[in-house]
This record gives structure tokens, C-alpha cells and sequence, in this order.
């Protein structure tokens, strides 16, 4: 839904204004699991789940809300509290997923929204900005690449080949065991270089959102294999100078899965983009790198309010 940009439907979106607000939303045919922080009546920034809407730390949604934003994580389908029919075959492509977001975005807001992908989110972001471009007025890109799963570029760092070998070659817990899913999530952290207590946590909080304990579902939540099956074609890599808003291109420095080559060929190929690499971090935004993230964020989208309006 597009509003006038009235007076009275800022109002409406009024009633969701909070820290935390989780509900569904209805978009582009599909139910979204949606997580709302802050103003409803600010400046929407979007953020796609990669593929769950936790893959984007707390700490980053609360200091973008500190900031006048309104912040929106979600589930991507097949994951959270979205839509899940059968994460094992999916019957929609990544340009559906890029659907998905612009239609959530404009059931959001009637301006044009800051839009940010994580990991594979990121790759939706990128088709979904494309495709789209007059619905979004801002685009972070977060530990990505600008290809779709599977063989990368030549010019491109491929997964760190060590480090997959100890990721996948482990035992697969019991994915209807939350204690050990769990776990080995903070193992899987540790390869990776991530905080293996953040991401125990994190997994905890994926397991309790995940419907039903079925064990393909879980896993599909935990790993988001669900990408890996996606069509993702065409290409859209040799698109990207055609982007038109301001972009920031945030990766971790140690980051094993998409090394910090794929952020900076990103930064590179797309006109006046921003890099902002976190020396020290993986895979995974960091908490103690939470403000510094939200500050280029808030930075690449301009002024919250007319005057500089203080902010709750």
C-alpha cells in the first residue's frame, strides 16, 4: 500500500511505534515475519534477514532507531516466522525475494526506503534495488558478494577452502534439539571467527521462532541452505554501475565465507559507494562494532527530520 505521504497516515503508522515490535506482514502475496524498532512516522531502513531477520545484531537496530530511523528487520520466505512451505525445493527465484522486499517497503512507508542486505540478503538487496530503483533511497550491503551462490567469479576470493572443511565435515546435531542445534552454532561460530556465545544465543532465538521442531525446517533456518537452491539467474553483477543511490559496503576483515575481496569489488564497481571494512570481525556485524556501522548508516541516508529534530 502507497500512502499521500498525509499527515494523517503518518499517524496510522504511529500505533507501531516501540522497541522490539514483532508481527507478520502481508507483502507481495507472501506473510513476512517482521521485527519493529523505534518511530513509526521516521524514515523506514529495511533490512532483508540473511536468511533469518536475527542475522542483524539487536545493538544495530537499536542504535539505528537512537538515530530517528524506523527499523524493520524481517524473515526471508522459508525462514522465521515468514511463509515456510518447503525450504527443500522452493518454488520462487531470487527476483521473487527482491519482490518481496519492495513490496514490503512501500506497505511500510510511502517514501522511499534505506534498504540493507546481510550475507545472502545482500544479494536480494542488490536485485531488489536494481529492479526497483525508485523505492529505495539508500543501500548497505553487508558481508556479500555481487554473484549468486555457487561458482564465484575468477576475479573473485571463493570461500576460505580450509575453513569449509572444518564447517561442514562436522557431525549434524539434532536439529529438534535446541540445545544442540545450539551448540553447533557456537562451534560453527568459532571456525568462522565469530563470537561463539553471540551466536549460541542467536541460534537459541532461531530455534524458539522456527515453526515447529520438524528437523528440515530447523536446519534450513540455522544454515539457510534455502539459497543454495534458489534460481538466481540473470546475472546481475555487470548492472551494478547502474545503481543511482548512495551505497555503503560494510565486511568483516577476517570474514572466511565472502572474503573482504567480494565487499571490495562491490565498493569498487558501484558508482561513489562507501567501504567500510571491519578490520577484526567474520561473518558476522559484531555488537561492539554496532555504533560505528549505524553511524555510516545513518550518515548514507541523510538527516532523519527536517532541522535535525531530536530524536527518542
Amino acid at each position: 500500500m502507497q500512502g499521500d505521504g498525509s499527515s494523517a497516515e503518518h499517524a496510522r503508522r504511529r500505533l507501531f511505534v516501540g522497541a522490539g515490535v514483532m508481527t507478520t506482514v502481508e507483502a507481495n502475496g507472501v506473510r513476512l515475519g517482521v521485527e519493529r524498532f523505534g518511530d513509526a512516522a521516521a524514515p523506514l531502513v529495511l533490512l532483508v534477514g540473511g536468511t533469518t531477520m536475527l542475522s542483524w545484531p539487536d545493538a544495530l537496530c537499536e542504535a539505528l532507531a537512537r538515530g530517528g530511523r524506523h527499523v524493520v528487520r524481517y524473515d526471508l520466505r522459508d525462514s522465521g516466522a515468514s511463509t515456510t512451505v518447503d525450504p527443500g525445493a522452493p518454488g520462487y527465484t531470487i527476483r521473487d525475494l527482491a519482490a518481496d522486499a519492495t513490496a514490503l517497503a512501500r506497505e511500510l512507508d510511502d517514501r522511499p526506503a534505506h534498504l540493507a542486505g546481510i550475507g545472502v540478503g545482500g544479494m536480494v538487496a542488490q536485485v531488489a534495488a536494481l529492479e526497483n530503483p525508485d523505492a529505495f533511497s539508500a543501500l548497505t550491503l553487508a558481508g556479500t558478494r555481487p554473484v549468486a551462490p555457487g561458482p564465484v567469479d575468477d576475479d573473485l576470493p571463493d570461500h576460505d577452502a580450509a575453513t569449509m572443511h572444518r564447517l561442514f565435515s562436522r557431525p549434524m546435531p539434532d536439529w529438534s534439539d535446541r540445545d544442540a542445534v545450539a551448540g553447533f552454532a557456537a562451534a560453527g561460530a568459532e571456525i568462522l571467527g565469530d563470537d561463539p556465545a553471540a551466536a549460541r544465543a542467536r541460534a537459541e532465538r532461531i530455534w524458539n521462532r522456527t515453526p515447529g521442531t520438524h528437523p528440515a525446517v530447523q536446519m534450513a533456518n540455522q544454515f539457510g541452505l534455502v539459497f543454495s537452491k534458489l534460481d538466481c539467474k540473470p546475472r546481475w553483477r555487470e548492472r551494478l554501475p547502474e545503481l543511482g543511490v548512495p551505497v555503503l559496503v560494510v565486511h568483516g576483515g577476517k570474514d572466511p565465507f565472502f572474503p573482504v575481496g567480494n565487499g571490495e569489488a562491490l565498493a569498487r564497481e558501484i558508482p561513489g559507494a562507501r567501504l567500510l571494512v571491519l578490520e577484526r570481525a567474520g561473518t558476522a556485524i559484531p555488537d561492539v562494532a554496532a555504533e560505528d556501522v549505524a553511524a555510516a548508516m545513518l550518515e548514507l541516508g541523510g538527516p532523519a527530520r527536517p532541522l535535525g529534530a531530536a530524536t527518542g
